[in-house]
């Protein structure tokens, strides 16, 4: 990697960092836009966008839970089925040409994901209830397709919980970030099992993120605008997706 190239990484993890934790994510999806913008070898992608998400999903857990936007209970639900099916995921590793597209039609969908969280902040339905079927469906499905991918699964939970109305948007940030870091642990365990090899520059891109984590989840527990931001990471996910599918997987 050139020495501009590196830079410009650098950057953009703090930036995506900081975005990703001031509505409790941890920013997988936007790594794995860099990493595809920036043509990052398909091995390095998902142990270093599973390592950023856990550092950053650390600092957006602490946040967000000792300002007190967290539910144990939904969180026990979701992560008991994940786990497993996290480490299982991590520990496969598909082809350049399968991960890519996995990857691309996961920042498509995310790009949508990430707009309806904001379209779908109702009041919470205090009389839904969640069937042990249902949210172990939910957390086997999400915790499966992080693992392949390398990432926390944050981006496809936080919709399900605002659109079922089973919490409130704060709330439903805390539960995810907590959720995203048990899932990216178990993730990348599995995937180190199977494929101990990691980015030599991941040094430097933790301490990227872990500034951009703190600074954005530190706004993200207070008065904060968000819809600037869900926009531009929209535009970012949707054209990396794009580049992934059109242009990196037909290489």
């Amino acid at each position: 990697m050139s020495e501009s190239l590196f830079i410009i990484a650098l950057l953009l993890f703090f930036v995506i960092a900081a975005l990703y934790s001031s509505i409790g994510h941890a920013g997988a999806s936007g790594y794995l836009a860099i990493m595809a913008l920036l043509s990052f070898t398909p091995e390095s992608i998902k142990p270093t966008s599973l390592i950023l998400n856990i550092v950053v999903a650390a600092i957006a857990s602490y946040k967000f839970i000792k300002e007190g936007y967290f539910d144990k209970r939904i969180f026990l639900s979701f992560i008991l089925f994940s786990l497993p099916a996290a480490f299982i995921g991590g520990y496969i590793t598909v082809s350049s040409l399968y991960f890519k597209v996995l990857a691309g039609l996961f920042l498509i969908v995310s790009s949508i994901l990430i707009v309806l969280k904001k379209k779908t902040d109702g009041p919470v339905d205090k009389h839904s209830e969640r069937s042990l079927v249902l949210t172990g469906i939910i957390g086997v499905t999400i915790g499966f397709i992080s693992g392949i991918i390398g990432v926390g699964g944050g981006i496809f939970l936080t919709p399900v919980l605002i659109m079922m109305n089973w919490t409130t948007v704060k709330k439903a940030s805390g539960i995810s970030a907590l959720f995203i870091l048990c899932n990216s642990i178990s993730g990348l365990l599995g995937h180190l099992s199977s494929l101990p090899k990691i980015d030599s520059n991941i040094a430097y891109w933790v301490i990227a993120v872990a500034l951009g984590g703190a600074l954005g989840s530190y706004f993200g527990t207070k008065k904060f605008n968000n819809r600037i931001i869900i926009w531009c990471l929209f535009l970012v996910l949707l054209s990396a997706g794009l580049k992934f599918i059109l242009v990196d997987a037909f290489k």
